[in-house]
Parts: C-alpha cells; sequence; structure tokens
C-alpha cells in the first residue's frame, strides 16, 4: 500500500502507568485527535451493563496502549503481548483481537513514516484483517466496535479521498450501531460519554458530506450533552460550518 494511504501514527509523552492520558507533542496534534477518539471507547464501554461485559479487557490493556500509541515502544510490546496471550488461550476472544489489531495499525503508521513501505503495507493488512474479524465474531459489542472506529476515523485523514471514504463510511456505521445498542441506557450516560460519541458521528457525517446527518448529530449533542467539551465545537459547526482546530489536549478523565 503506498505510504500516503497509510495511518499516521501518533506522537507524544506517555502519562505515567495506570494515571492520566498521554500529551500529545506538536507534531502529533490533529483537529481530533486518536486519543480523543480513543477517549469514546473508554466512557462509552463503561457504561454497558455488566451482563453484557463479563471481562472488561479494555482495563487489562488500555494504560499500555495509549503509552504505546504516545511512543514508548516496550509498553506498547505489553499491550500486544497481552492480547497475544488472550487470543492463544481463546482465539475468538473479540476485544483482544480488535485492540491486536488496533496496534498493528499504529505500528503499519510508523513503519510507513519510516519509509518502510513493505512491513508497512503488511502490518495494515493485518490491522484490517484482525478489527473486521473481530466485529464479525462480536458485532454488538461497543468495546470492539468503538477501538475499530476510532483508529478507522483517525488513520484515514491524510489519505486521498477516494481511499478513505469507504473506511470512513465504515466507521461510522461502527458508531452509529452503537449509538442504537445503547439506546436503552442513552438517559444513565454522562455527557461526556454521549458528546463524544455524537462528537465522532457528526464529524464522520460531515467528512462524507451528509451535512444534513451532521447538523442532526451536532443539534442533538448540544441538546443532550451540553456540558460536553464537545457543544461549543458543535455549536462552531452549526455557526460557520467548520470545527475549531484542536489544542493538543487530551481526556484526562476517561484514562482513569
Amino acid at each position: 500500500m503506498p505510504a500516503r494511504n497509510a495511518p499516521s501514527s501518533v506522537a507524544g509523552k506517555a502519562s505515567a502507568r495506570g494515571g492520566g492520558a498521554p500529551r500529545e507533542s506538536k507534531k502529533g496534534q490533529r483537529d481530533m485527535t486518536f486519543f480523543t477518539w480513543l477517549a469514546t471507547l473508554v466512557l462509552t464501554a463503561a457504561q454497558v451493563p455488566a451482563t453484557q461485559q463479563p471481562q472488561r479487557f479494555d482495563y487489562q490493556v488500555r494504560a499500555d496502549f495509549f503509552a504505546g500509541v504516545a511512543g514508548d515502544e516496550a509498553r506498547m510490546n505489553e499491550a500486544m503481548d497481552l492480547c497475544e496471550r488472550t487470543l492463544a488461550e481463546n482465539p475468538k476472544h473479540a476485544e483482544a483481537m480488535v485492540w491486536h489489531g488496533a496496534g498493528a495499525f499504529v505500528r503499519a503508521g510508523q513503519a510507513f513514516q519510516k519509509g518502510d513501505m513493505a512491513a508497512g503495507g503488511q502490518l495494515f493488512g493485518r490491522a484490517m484483517k484482525e478489527m473486521n474479524d473481530a466485529v464479525a465474531l462480536a458485532p454488538d459489542n461497543p468495546g470492539v466496535l468503538i477501538p475499530r472506529a476510532a483508529v478507522l476515523f483517525e488513520g484515514t485523514r491524510a489519505m486521498p479521498p477516494d481511499t478513505a471514504r469507504p473506511l470512513v463510511e465504515s466507521a461510522v456505521a461502527n458508531y452509529e450501531h452503537v449509538l442504537d445498542i445503547q439506546a436503552p441506557i442513552w438517559p444513565t450516560l454522562g455527557d461526556h460519554a454521549r458528546g463524544e460519541l455524537l462528537f465522532g458521528l457528526a464529524e464522520g457525517s460531515a467528512r462524507l458530506g451528509r451535512l444534513d446527518k451532521a447538523r442532526r448529530y451536532f443539534e442533538r449533542l448540544i441538546k443532550d450533552a451540553p456540558t460536553s467539551g464537545q457543544a461549543p465545537k458543535a455549536e462552531q459547526w452549526i455557526s460557520t460550518g467548520t470545527l475549531p482546530k484542536s489544542n493538543g489536549t487530551s481526556c484526562v478523565g476517561c484514562h482513569k
């Protein structure tokens, strides 16, 4: 796969183990950061009833994964090793599979940035297969749907539009399914969790040129999550049709 189609890795400093969120360097800033998308994973998965979440695999893997995304290769190795051990015991563990695929996706971006096209292409193909297989195994699990959507949203930003579009469409579909799944518990979710999910849907719809749908999601965000940090961005988009640039901060509360 050409380098221009590669997902981008995220630079930054990792937080202490089990502590707050990593900080991005200036080089790693995006209009919507990778960490903000993954914040949705932690918040929304945490709100799924216990009967649907017998094991919180994300609690075990996420601190090392976030540190690895921020550049700590040793911590990324720990996250990947945990996924591999879990999959060795249960080859159909969908959450371990999707996190492993997400790790391969990050490593693909790092390989492409170093100019290693062969390794990057192999890792990217493996990442997509693992994340797709995980969704096939657990199509109604937000803990599987959201990390896949998150990495696709971020990784497609540097791709040519024709290449990115089907991946963005797939990511939006993942988020829309999460919204449907969480309808029964939606009133119990906090503004932050609701705001992050609705912002992802709105911004993704805007990227696809579905401006009417984007407006509806932004309006719902303002109504359902008025104290969310995303509400001012939604108001700006409704007023101007553009989103403010990220200041590079990430969601500390999502990684506790």
